[in-house]
């Protein structure tokens, strides 16, 4: 692990970013180490770089950017038609407009982070859908991640579920005998 967090931080311009990008990954993996391009969701499909980016979008909550895009979209919405809709239906469109720009930009940071990635040999990526063989990553083909190198490392990482027993057989400096 502490040779995967040295070459994080060596290779990407933001590597806490692209640790939580990598651990996220890594927390979906399939057990040949790939994710993507669908993850299951509350018995829906969603598209992977969506996923991540909900998953991220938390982080930056108490941004003071966050916090000026929502009164600029709500500025947005009270000078078009949205705001004789309601309050209610004003409130639903600023959220969904907000969280639509959130993911927008989203994609633009997990795409920098997933680059530097793939430069440093953890992950590649490859896009599956319509097309599989064509030159142009578009006509509609969606992003696969897999794990490569020391990032593979990360899966099977999983926290116990809250509330469970601590494992007692994670004793250190000890060596079992049975």
């Amino acid at each position: 692990m502490a040779q995967l967090l040295d070459c994080v931080a060596h290779t990407s311009t933001r590597p806490r970013y692209a640790f939580m990008v990598l651990s996220l990954i890594a927390e979906i993996a399939r057990p040949d180490g790939s994710a993507g391009p669908f993850v299951m969701q509350g018995g829906s499909a969603t598209l992977l770089r969506d996923w991540l980016c909900d998953a991220l979008a938390p982080m930056g909550a108490r941004d003071p950017k966050r916090l000026m895009l929502t009164d600029k979209v709500r500025a947005e919405m009270m000078v078009s038609k949205a705001a004789k809709a309601g309050p209610q239906a004003l409130e639903a469109a600023i959220a969904s407009e907000v969280q639509e720009r959130i993911r927008k930009s989203g994609k633009t940071n997990l795409s920098r982070a997933v680059s530097e990635l793939v430069k440093a040999g953890l992950i590649r990526r490859h896009y599956q859908g319509f097309r599989i063989d064509h030159h142009n990553r578009g006509a509609g083909r969606h992003v696969v991640y897999a794990l490569a190198g020391r990032a593979r490392c990360l899966m099977g990482r999983t926290l116990p579920p809250v509330g469970a027993p601590p494992i007692a057989d994670r004793r250190q400096g000890e060596l079992r005998l049975n």
